[in-house]
């Protein structure tokens, strides 16, 4: 049976760098919040915090604090029955509690842990949006704003706190994929 790997961290923690590395050593792929990138696309809406936080909480809202976990475990079975899976982006505990109890000891939760300012400065930096809309700019006040909103309105500090494996990430993208490799192992 093939394993999931769900990512857990703050934004601009290094989520996308683990997850690439995962991909090249032969896992599928999925991210959590596409479900949002899908409406705000849908909508017409440029993707931005500001429009992607209310349609987050709308989802929120609507299918209960499990819902990205609820509304991916049908993609995420398909992606397992190639490969194993990471799986980006775990935000609630709600979907913390769901995924364990469904994939029960197929799943291991990673946090990729970065301080805040060095996250902001990260996000900061980004110039640009890229293809998929992983990696996008913040200021460091949008940021902030983001972490609070996440912290306080989706439970998104329970599977930071009970991930099975942590990296931390506060030196170089090198070291950060060496700790990913070292996941594997």
């Amino acid at each position: 049976m093939n394993k999931i790997i769900c990512l857990v961290g703050m934004s601009g923690s290094g989520k996308s760098v683990v997850a690439d590395e995962l991909v090249r050593n032969g896992f599928e792929f999925a991210r959590f919040g596409q479900i949002t990138l899908d409406i705000v696309k849908e909508r017409g809406l440029e993707p931005s915090e500001e429009n992607e936080r209310p349609i987050r909480e709308e989802m929120r809202k609507e299918h209960g604090m499990g819902a990205y976990a609820t509304l991916n475990i049908p993609k995420f079975d398909k992606l397992l029955e190639k490969a194993n899976l990471v799986a980006d982006g775990l935000y609630s505990w709600t979907e913390y509690k769901i995924l364990k109890d469904y994939y029960k000891d197929r799943l291991t939760v990673v946090a990729v842990l970065t301080p805040p300012e060095t996250r902001y400065a990260r996000l900061a930096g980004r110039t640009e949006v890229d293809e998929k809309m992983r990696n996008r700019p913040a200021t460091r006040q949008q940021a902030i704003a983001r972490d609070y909103a996440e912290i306080e309105n989706i439970e998104k500090g329970g599977p930071i706190a009970m991930a099975d494996y942590y990296i931390l990430n506060v030196t170089t993208e090198e070291d950060v994929i060496k700790e990913a490799r070292k996941l594997l192992e």
